[in-house]
C-alpha cells in the first residue's frame, strides 16, 4: 500500500508546486515585463490620481456628464468582482420594467429630446462593466451635456468625436466611445495610462 500511496502523494505535491506556484508566478512575472500598465489593472490616471480603469465603466448620473451602459453587477455597480450579464431574457418582465425605467429616466433628464433612445443606454453588456458606449449613444446625449455645462453643442459633439475609438485593427467590433475619458476631458482632465 505504502508504494502506490507514496508516488501518488510525491505527484500531487509536485503538480501542486508546479502548477499553483510556478506557473502562476511565471505569468504574472512575464504580464507584468511585457504589459505592465494592462498588468497593473489599466489604470487612468489625472496626475498622481487614480481616476479609474481603461476597462471597467463608472456610474455618471449629473446632467452635465455622458452616461454610461448600466451596469448589471450588482449591489455595487460596475463592480469588477461581480463581471456579469442579467440572464434576463428579451420575454422577461423585469429586463422590460428595467428598460423602461431607464428610458424615462433618459426623457426626464432631457425631456426635449424625441430621438429614439439608442439601446446601449438601456441594456448593460455580457460583462456589466462596459466602459464604452455607441456614437449614436453619444449623439444622444450631447444637447443634454452642452445645455447643463453652458457649452456650444458643437463643441461638445467634437470632443465626442476626439474620443471616438475607432474599429480594433480596423476591422473588430464598432466604433465606440470611452465614456470616463469623455466625462474627465469635459471637466478639463486629461487622463493618461
Amino acid at each position: 500500500m505504502r508504494t502506490l500511496l507514496r508516488p501518488a502523494v510525491v505527484s500531487l505535491l509536485l503538480l501542486t508546486l508546479l502548477t499553483g506556484v510556478l506557473y502562476p508566478v511565471a505569468v504574472t512575472g512575464i504580464g507584468a515585463a511585457l504589459f505592465p500598465h494592462q498588468a497593473a489593472g489599466s489604470q487612468l490616471r489625472a496626475g498622481d490620481r487614480v481616476v479609474g480603469s481603461a476597462l471597467i465603466g463608472q456610474p455618471f448620473s449629473g446632467p452635465q456628464y455622458f452616461w454610461s451602459r448600466p451596469s448589471a453587477t450588482g449591489p455595487v455597480p460596475y463592480n469588477g468582482a461581480l463581471s456579469s450579464g442579467s440572464n434576463l431574457g428579451p420575454s422577461n418582465p423585469a429586463l422590460h420594467q428595467a428598460v423602461a425605467d431607464r428610458i424615462a429616466a433618459l426623457r426626464a433628464a432631457d425631456p426635449d429630446n424625441l430621438a429614439p433612445v439608442p439601446v446601449d443606454l438601456v441594456t448593460a453588456s455580457a460583462s456589466g462593466l462596459d466602459p464604452h458606449i455607441t456614437p449614436a449613444a453619444a449623439e444622444f446625449q450631447a444637447a443634454r451635456v452642452a445645455r447643463s455645462r453652458g457649452l456650444p453643442v458643437d463643441s461638445v459633439r467634437a470632443l465626442v468625436a476626439r474620443y471616438t475609438e475607432g474599429r480594433q485593427f480596423g476591422i473588430l467590433g464598432e466604433p465606440r466611445v470611452h465614456v470616463l475619458r469623455l466625462n474627465l476631458a469635459l471637466d478639463g482632465v486629461t487622463a493618461a495610462p
